[in-house]
């Protein structure tokens, strides 16, 4: 089983970046499909999360109407979409699967928003 993030890096104040997750090893379209972040100093936020059809997403307030969640289940892939990005959307960014008692983390990968 694994789950790859890809697609951080550093981004100026208003930027836009694509994170990807490539998912391995379990029947991926069973899995709700969710982005959890964490700030140094703070704990893990969810910041978003699909159902495993792709039909329902749910977003943290904080993201609302910025970042945007999808899923190829052809492919294995979750993805986010974070737009107008903020100075507190500085993380570490990891991909979850969950399905009843399994539940699968990425490595995570790093956002830095900074000018």
């Amino acid at each position: 089983v694994q789950l790859v993030e890809s697609g951080g890096g550093l981004v100026q104040p208003g930027g836009s970046l694509r994170l990807s997750c490539a998912a391995s090893g379990f029947t991926f379209s069973n899995y709700v499909m969710k982005w959890y972040r964490q700030a140094p100093g703070k704990e893990r936020e969810l910041v978003a999360r699909i159902d495993s059809g792709g039909g329902w997403s749910h977003y943290a307030d904080s993201v609302k109407g910025r970042f945007t969640i999808s899923r190829d289940n052809a492919k294995k892939m979750a993805y986010l979409q974070m737009n107008t990005l903020k100075s507190e959307d500085t993380a570490v960014y990891y991909c979850n699967a969950n399905w009843a008692s399994y539940d699968y983390w990425g490595q995570g990968t790093q956002v830095t928003v900074s000018s």
